[in-house]
Parts: structure tokens; C-alpha cells; sequence
């Protein structure tokens, strides 16, 4: 961890507000990618920050551009560890932020703490749902919620499925709660110029090659092995154009090892590039012709901001802030999430028609820049924070 006594006397006398953002930890992921490009887009004489991972930080880390901003780490046991809120209180102490801004159910009762520890203006954000409770209706955590909310003085909902349930089932009330969506960077997401080439390996894409994506973390709440089984049904349906399709899954997590053995005993092993993790994801999406997100439970996805930012349609499952992002039969298709034959039903549509192909893609890419600038979001996040400060911490209801 680094030494907040230190940190914070080097900071005497700067006017600007500080922000400590508490997080699970600081790894490939889309809520840490969404605060990555907030602090780096964010005016740097409007604010400060301060990042609190309640575990560990990874070089993911470096993709911070500021200088000014420190990086901390409580490193909590796994389960129950009550010690971490002590460490986490010392460090608020020694800080001193003017907010306190706490992401996801994980890092809920943080709130608590910041309370104890004097911080007056507290911020809770909801990106996407715990892989324990897809839908927000587990007893235990709506209580907790119920229970926490009135030391929270502004929630931020990333969907209007969360908004919507923060308000009618949680019981926050409107003038506590904001909608910000994720801004993607449509200068580094873009569709591919001439002389691009693929990140494959050689061969893998030939000129009448369809390539079907994904990048996500593989863990059971992305459903990657529902993609595979999809790919793998289309096999059946599409006997002739088969052979030219192929599966690109981008990123790591416990069930790589699953999906490449899955692949292998269904004999498509040599249509599938699983690279696991990447730096290079906007190349990876220029190489794509189409993008699919499985999810069980979303919240925001960025990869399908990015997707559609590099001017690829996409098919998704029809949870939590995806229809906010797609719009079937205009930027992509939208179907039922565990149902891996829904999925490649939809997939069917794309490989035979390179006028939708192109036609959904430059909707979606129109509709990236229009509609999720990086600029709305720093704007709506900074909104937020001010609206604190001037309140001067939580309400009481």
C-alpha cells in the first residue's frame, strides 16, 4: 500500500476536491476500464483521485496517465474480513477525501466505513450485477442495500435496469439517483483502415473468412461456452459456409481452459483463437466481422461500446443495460440470454449478407459517436460530484 501520510502532507494546500474511488480490485475488466477513462479524461484542475482496491492492483494499473493519481491496496482476505475496514479507515483518515465514490455490491459497505471515517459526500455506482445474484432479488444483498442506502449520498446507475431497480426495489429516491452511461473512445475504436492487418496467426483468415467474436473476462457470468456451443450449432445449419466461419474469443479467466477443451472435442479447434488476455483490443475488433455478447447479467458493457465504435454489429443477450446500447434490426440483434440456439439462430443472419453486415456496423459506429461520447460521461460523472459537495454529504432516507 502506498504511504498515505506521505501522499497526503505533499498535497497540503491543493484546492482541488479529492476523489477516493473504491474498487474490488484494479484488473482487465470493464468497470475498471470505464474508471481508467473517466481519470484520464476528467480536467486535472477540476479534480483529484485516489484509487482504494480493496485487494490488489495488477499492471493494468499503468494505463493511468495522470501522474497525480495514487494507488492503493487493503489486500482483504477471501470471505468475511473485518480487519480490511480497519486498514480501510486509517487510510480515509490519513486522506481525507471530499468523496468517497464505491462501486458495485462489492464494495457496498465501504460506505459504511466512509461514514465512520467523516467523509461526507459518498457515492455509490452500479455497473453490472455480482455473479451470485444476476438479477439484484437475493434476500441478503436487497437488505443490505435497503440498510446502506441512507449513507449514500448519490447512486450512479450505469443501465436503466439498474436505475429502475435501484428506485422501485431498493427505494432510492429519484432526486439520489443518476443515469450515466459509459463513454467509449471513438478515436481509438474505429473500423479499420487500408493496410490493416489481423492480429491472427497465419492462416487463420483467408478473403471470403467470417470471423464471429467476443472479448470478455471468461468467467460463468460472461457465458463464454454458450458462444462456443452457438459457433458449433451453426455447424448444422449453415453446412456450406461452415468451413469459413470462424470464432475469436479474446481474454483469460477460469474457464479458458473449459471453452479450448469444449472446442477441441467438438473438432472446430482449428476455426477458434483464444489468445486469452490482450493490450491490443482495438486491433483484435477491427479483425472482427461481427460481435456477440453472451452474458447471463450486464450492466454497461464497454466491449460492446468498443465493438460498436469499431463500426461492428452486435448480437447480445437481452439483460440488464444491453438494450439500452443495441437496437435490433438496426445496429444488431438482441436474444434471450442462456440460450446458446437463439443465439446461433441470430448468428445465421450475418455470414450470407455483407449489406446488413456493413449496414447494421456503420448504424452502430453512427450511433457510438452520437450517443456515448467520453465527453457526456466525464460531464455526467463531474455533474454528480459537485451536486455533493454542495449537498454535504448522504440523505437520510
Amino acid at each position: 500500500m502506498t504511504e498515505p501520510s506521505a501522499k497526503a502532507a505533499a498535497r497540503k494546500g491543493d484546492p482541488r476536491p479529492c476523489v477516493a474511488h473504491v474498487i474490488h480490485r484494479l484488473d482487465i475488466g470493464g468497470m475498471e476500464n470505464g474508471l481508467v477513462n473517466l481519470i484520464n479524461r476528467m480536467p486535472a484542475e477540476r479534480f483529484r483521485h485516489a484509487i482504494i482496491c480493496m485487494t490488489d492492483y495488477t499492471d493494468f494499473r499503468r494505463r493511468i496517465r495522470r501522474e497525480d493519481v495514487s494507488l492503493y491496496a487493503l489486500h482483504k482476505r477471501e470471505g468475511k474480513d473485518p480487519r480490511v475496514h480497519v486498514r480501510l479507515w486509517q487510510l480515509l483518515r490519513a486522506l481525507q477525501p471530499d468523496i468517497v465514490h464505491t462501486r458495485n455490491f462489492g464494495t457496498l459497505e465501504a460506505q459504511v466505513t466512509a461514514a465512520l471515517a467523516g467523509v461526507r459526500a459518498r457515492v455509490h455506482g452500479e455497473h453490472g450485477w455480482d455473479v451470485g445474484d444476476l438479477d439484484g432479488t437475493r434476500d441478503r444483498n436487497r437488505r443490505l442495500r435497503r440498510l446502506v442506502r441512507p449513507l449514500v449520498g448519490h447512486y450512479i446507475a450505469l443501465s436503466q435496469h439498474q436505475k429502475a431497480y435501484l428506485r422501485d426495489a431498493i427505494g432510492v429516491p429519484a432526486a439520489r439517483l443518476s443515469h450515466v452511461f459509459n463513454g467509449v473512445d471513438t478515436g481509438r475504436f474505429a473500423p479499420p483502415t487500408a493496410g490493416f492487418v489481423p492480429p491472427f496467426p497465419e492462416g487463420f483468415r483467408r478473403g471470403d473468412t467470417f470471423v464471429i467474436g467476443s472479448v470478455m473476462r471468461m468467467q460463468a457470468v460472461k457465458a463464454p461456452l454458450d458462444l462456443a456451443r452457438a459457433f458449433v450449432a451453426l455447424r448444422e445449419r449453415m453446412p456450406a459456409d461452415f468451413p469459413r466461419l470462424r470464432l475469436a474469443m479474446i481474454g483469460d479467466g477460469p474457464l479458458h481452459g473449459e471453452l479450448r477443451h469444449f472446442l477441441e472435442q467438438a473438432g472446430v479447434a482449428d476455426q477458434a483463437w483464444l489468445p486469452g488476455a490482450r493490450e491490443d483490443i482495438h486491433d483484435c475488433l477491427r479483425a472482427l466481422d461481427l460481435f456477440v455478447l453472451p452474458s447471463l447479467a450486464e450492466g454497461i458493457c464497454n466491449t460492446v461500446l468498443e465493438a460498436m465504435a469499431t463500426g461492428l454489429p452486435v448480437v447480445a443477450t437481452d439483460v440488464g443495460g444491453n438494450p439500452d446500447l443495441v437496437q435490433p434490426g438496426m445496429t444488431g440483434a438482441l436474444v434471450p440470454a442462456g440460450n446458446p440456439e437463439a443465439t446461433a439462430d441470430a448468428l445465421m443472419g450475418y455470414p450470407g449478407d455483407p449489406a446488413r453486415t456493413a449496414r447494421e456496423g456503420a448504424a452502430a459506429r453512427a450511433r457510438a459517436e452520437a450517443a456515448f461520447s467520453m465527453d457526456a460521461m466525464v460531464a455526467g460523472y463531474m455533474g454528480v460530484y459537485d451536486r455533493v459537495l454542495v449537498n454535504g454529504g448522504a440523505a437520510r432516507r
